[in-house]
């Protein structure tokens, strides 16, 4: 398994971010906790108990409190500094402390796309849960800071003649989908929201990330410290390629959803193939009336 993410350094700039708190800057988890309310409220049942894992903040546990869904919330991370007022059981980034078989419902929000090993997460969290449990997760998908990308990309080329990886790799929601299947999750759902967010400068954005502790954690990221006129030249083409009439350019923050259940006999399935007792085009001969 190839290493994507210095861990160590993700965690270090967590802490840095946690030590110099700033109002707002937990904008994008804040969302995604609303609509993991909204998602875990449309489903039509209770249970009993539930495992919020290394979501940094929590507005994931509040908002599956909220839900009046769960009997019993435990709250997973792997620092202290992220457990806030709430105590929380640590452990070891990408790891599930529990028993096999012995949660009705885990979560999991921004955390699995700075992963090594996706796959094996999910592993784990569906050995986690019991017959029929649900796994909700959502995780930045393929296209978040796009516009960055291109803008840092395009600028170190025509400055330095080359590039170097200054924006994570995320996943498609298609990977996404094959991800869940991979790990034995039946009924596996992947869907992608897209929320965009305008700022009025590229260095109003990345002071963001830096207040989010999002900054460069990649294990083959240049060593070599970014310049004044290599910011400065990306801003400048930040603003030519993805501002909007106003002069304020778009961030984009694509979240794929993952939902996914633990096997068991009463879940419904698909039919077996040439089972049908009525073809395709016959259904389509005889339409039924309105």
């Amino acid at each position: 398994m190839q290493t994507l993410f210095d861990t160590s350094l993700w965690l270090a700039h967590k802490r840095r971010a946690l030590a110099r708190p700033q109002a707002g800057n937990d904008f994008l988890m804040r969302r995604v906790a609303d609509d993991l309310a909204e998602r875990l409220s449309a489903v039509g049942r209770r249970f009993g108990k539930a495992a919020v894992l290394f979501c940094q903040t929590p507005a994931a546990m509040e908002a599956v409190t909220g839900t009046g869904k769960t009997e019993q919330i435990v709250r997973v991370e792997c620092d202290a500094g992220f457990g806030g007022d709430a105590d929380a059981l640590l452990a070891p980034f990408e790891t599930v402390p529990f028993e096999p078989q012995s949660l009705d419902l885990a979560v999991s929000l921004l955390s699995l796309q700075t992963m090594n090993d996706i796959p094996g997460m999910l592993v784990q969290v569906r050995r986690a849960l019991k017959p029929d449990g649900l796994f909700l997760g959502a995780m930045a998908g393929a296209g978040t800071l796009a516009e960055l990308r291109e803008s840092l990309l395009a600028a170190e080329t025509e400055l330095y003649g080359g590039i170097s990886p200054r924006v994570s790799p995320f996943v498609d929601v298609r990977d996404a989908g094959a991800l869940l299947q991979r790990a034995g999750f039946a009924l596996p759902v992947a869907d992608i929201e897209t929320m965009t967010v305008r700022y009025d400068h590229m260095f109003a954005l990345m002071a963001d990330l830096r207040a989010m502790g999002e900054t460069n954690a990649l294990v083959d990221r240049s060593r070599r410290p970014g310049t004044r006129a290599l910011f400065a030249c990306a801003a400048e083409i930040y603003a030519e390629r993805f501002s909007d009439p106003d002069g304020r350019i778009r961030a984009s923050f694509p979240i794929v959803w993952l939902s996914g259940w633990a096997p068991d006999p009463s879940q419904q399935k698909p039919l077996k193939p040439g089972s049908a007792k009525m073809s395709l085009a016959k259904a389509l001969e005889n339409p039924t009336k309105q």
